[in-house]
């Protein structure tokens, strides 16, 4: 059994770390949509799957409360898939490891899917509680958030009954969420050529690791190095100034999530290797100058390889440094009506060599304004097709214009200075939640979103604050038991 298990509010743990032992990736939820159907199953609780496997739960209402408005609660069941280079985890089949750290709970080597598992886990608890007042209560456990908010998109107009909406996928205790940025990938593509190693080179590998990486929402504006714009950094000079020629370069996985490794293997001619060594050695320095107040355990190394079976041809060489160099990553604006709020930014998620003699690179854009998601996104577009890239982008998401007049957030903040004696701050967030896509599908839906306090998500060193988790269940069921009269 778990230590985490013996963490109050117990109930709630246990059932976090029940979640924790079921592999649920992206896109792979096939053991997890059936482990919450034969829990409903087990605990009578009435249940129903849509066509590509959202979830819903329906629990009647305590007595005395059969006049309040029905809520809705909702979390994703998916989660982000990242581990630690040494790792041999195996995210199809091996349980995520969670354990204790001081105040914190964090897993060994990979992510912890608290991001939502904390959020699942809280319904469940609800929906099994027997000592709690509430009206009618939905629980909505939606597939596929991470990588394409499947989930969200195929969701139909008349799957649930609820107005009442609470988000509980969002990351910082003390915070109520009302709104939320829309995003749009853009996916960059081309062809190289291989061709011989020239003679008189040596080999060489290049790594960047121990990055933080993160949340490209909620982390764009932490100053997080980006381990392809770091790498791309030495290539781009390496192969101007030093004729070095590239086999490989491959850095980052996940779209919404800041990279945090990345490695090329190339050669370099003999004659340059003095001059290159000395300056991978001066910008490695510079570069841990310029982040030593964000990433202390940065790790950049160059290591002599033993054979490379190809180089790629110097226009698609010169195409692809370029085009990294010059793709803007980051925080592109801040909101001018809300303070300390991101507004627009752009993540240069991946880069990959594929089969077929294939570079993939992966981008992704988020903005709340509709135009400027628009904007950046053409940017980045542009960007690589002026280095002859093919390059597609999805239909993207909305975003959730935030409503200050909303009835239920007037509850939940009430609730939250109730139960803790300070006021929350009430903001949106620049991470893409779901709620904008169930507003178009359920235009009346009055929402707020809030959780307990998370960090380092979509990275191995997510954690979530222990206490914290106790007052998000506590800020839920006040919510629960003082949910609106029906009119």
């Amino acid at each position: 059994m778990s230590e985490i298990r013996n963490i109050e509010p117990k109930s709630l743990w246990s059932y976090f770390d029940e979640i924790c032992k079921i592999p649920r990736a992206s896109k792979k939820e096939t053991k997890i949509i059936e482990f919450l159907l034969n829990w409903a199953k087990q605990n009578n609780i009435e249940a129903k799957k849509d066509e590509v496997g959202n979830i819903l739960m329906k629990k009647p209402a305590t007595a005395g409360m059969g006049n309040r408005k029905s809520i809705i609660l909702q979390s994703h069941i998916d989660m982000v898939c990242e581990k630690n280079s040494d790792s041999n985890h195996n995210f199809d089949i091996d349980p995520i490891i969670p354990y204790i750290d001081g105040d914190w709970v964090k897993a060994k080597g990979t992510t912890l899917g608290a991001d939502d598992g904390i959020g699942v886990a809280a319904q469940m608890d609800i929906l099994t509680s027997k000592n709690i007042k509430h009206g009618p209560i939905e629980c909505l456990f939606t597939v596929d958030e991470e990588t394409g908010l499947t989930g969200a998109f195929a969701l139909k107009p008349n799957f649930f009954e609820s107005e009442i909406l609470l988000n509980l996928d969002s990351e910082d205790d003390g915070e109520i969420f009302i709104g939320c940025a829309g995003g749009i990938d853009t996916v960059a593509e081309t062809k190289f050529t291989k061709e011989q190693v020239p003679a008189n080179h040596s080999y060489y590998k290049l790594e960047i690791r121990g990055l933080k990486g993160g949340h490209s929402g909620d982390e764009i504006d932490k100053g997080h190095a980006n381990s392809n714009k770091i790498l791309n950094r030495f290539l781009h000079y390496g192969s101007h100034n030093f004729g070095i020629r590239l086999t490989e370069f491959n850095g980052g996985n996940l779209r919404n999530a800041i990279p945090r490794e990345a490695f090329s293997l190339f050669s370099v001619p003999n004659e340059n290797i003095l001059k290159f060594t000395d300056f991978f050695n001066q910008l490695k320095k510079s570069i841990e100058n310029e982040f030593i107040f964000v990433e202390q355990n940065i790790n950049i190394s160059l290591t002599k390889f033993d054979f490379l079976d190809f180089v790629i041809d110097e226009k698609t060489q010169n195409n692809l440094l370029n085009s990294i160099y010059a793709c803007p990553h980051g925080v592109i604006s801040m909101s001018a009506g809300m303070k300390g709020m991101v507004s627009t930014s752009t993540n240069l998620a991946s880069v990959k060599f594929k089969s077929g003699n294939k570079i993939e690179i992966t981008t992704s854009q988020r903005s709340d304004s509709e135009s400027m998601k628009t904007d950046i996104a053409t940017m980045v577009k542009s960007v690589f097709e002026l280095s002859g890239f093919a390059v597609k982008q999805g239909d993207g998401y909305p975003g959730w214009t935030p409503n200050p007049n909303s009835e239920i957030l007037v509850i939940g903040a009430n609730s939250y200075k109730k139960l803790f004696n300070v006021e929350p701050v009430v903001r949106s967030i620049h991470a893409g939640l779901e709620c904008g896509l169930f507003l178009e599908k359920y235009p009346k839906l009055d929402m707020i979103s809030f959780g307990p306090t998370l960090r380092n998500v979509h990275s191995p060193d997510e954690k979530v604050l222990i206490p914290t988790v106790e007052k998000f269940r506590n800020h839920l069921i006040d919510i629960l038991e003082n949910a609106p009269l029906e009119n």
